[in-house]
């Protein structure tokens, strides 16, 4: 399988394609939108995804690109502050809690 399903990669090198392969994807993808979901139509940022799963930003970030591009979130045109880096980040929502 290809992305979204599986984890994407860049570059040429076979350490990012190994990284990738080595990723459960379909887990921390649902485990990503479950958090989405249970915030309903406030959303959830990447970051805020990874804080409540107890995860590296880095496991929960790409996953929201995946279930985008799956159809199963959106942004929300809503942006709030990400904690470690104080820029503006997207608040996802769940395709259902879409108005």
């Amino acid at each position: 399988m290809t992305y979204p399903e599986n984890a994407g990669w860049k570059g040429s090198a076979e350490t990012s394609e190994d990284a990738a392969a080595s990723i459960d994807c379909g887990r921390l993808q649902r485990m990503v939108l479950r958090t989405i979901r249970r915030a309903k139509r406030a959303g959830r940022t990447a970051e805020e995804c990874a804080i409540a799963l107890r995860l590296p930003r880095v496991s929960a970030q790409p996953r929201t690109s995946e279930l985008k591009a799956k159809g199963l979130i959106f942004d929300s045109g809503r942006r709030r502050i990400n904690r470690s880096s104080g820029r503006r980040a997207v608040v996802w929502v769940a395709k259902e809690y879409m108005a």
